[in-house]
């Protein structure tokens, strides 16, 4: 999935893109810590056990969030469409711009991908449910590039990357 950038480019991401980051991070970060609430209560409902209300609520709240996670990200692509992207900066070498828009690519297919072959897995088709699965590691792996890359930037070439997800263009 490409996401086509407008130009000129803003020297910052808006205050919609980075707030949508932010949540977007959050609820990612959520859904790998807890995710696996479905599994569990899947098991218990194949052994014919009898399953809490926790155990409920935790698969319940990891479907909604999939949903929200959906949901902002289709918002999150319209916003970046529509009002673009900083540059890469100049400084560093051009793989690791292009390791960077690889990795970007990639978040937001898995961003739509996950929560699509979730919700077929548990409404359409369950084995669709293993596709689902292989994107948590794939995901806990880009997440720690992309954490390593902003710290990288910031505190190696000190070229103001990470400032850009934390400040809005004015």
């Amino acid at each position: 999935m490409s996401v086509a950038v407008s130009s000129p480019r803003p020297a910052a991401y808006s205050l919609g893109q980075i707030t949508l980051h932010w949540i977007i991070a959050a609820l990612v970060l959520f859904q790998l810590a807890f995710g696996d609430s479905m599994g569990r209560l899947a098991s218990l409902l194949r052994r014919g056990e009898t399953r809490g209300a926790g155990d409920v609520l935790m698969a319940d709240l990891h479907i909604y969030l999939g949903i929200a996670v959906l949901l902002l990200v289709l918002v999150r692509i319209v916003l970046r469409i529509r009002l673009g992207a900083p540059a890469t900066p100049a400084r560093g070498h051009p793989l690791l711009g292009r390791l960077a828009a690889a990795t970007h690519q990639l978040f937001y297919l898995l961003l739509v991908a996950m929560p699509v072959t979730g919700l077929v897995a548990e409404y359409l088709y369950r084995p669709m449910g293993e596709f689902h699965e292989a994107g948590k590691p794939l995901f806990i792996v880009l997440i720690l590039l992309h954490v390593a890359g902003a710290l990288f930037h910031q505190f190696a070439l000190r070229d103001g990357v990470l400032t850009r997800m934390l400040r809005p263009a004015g």
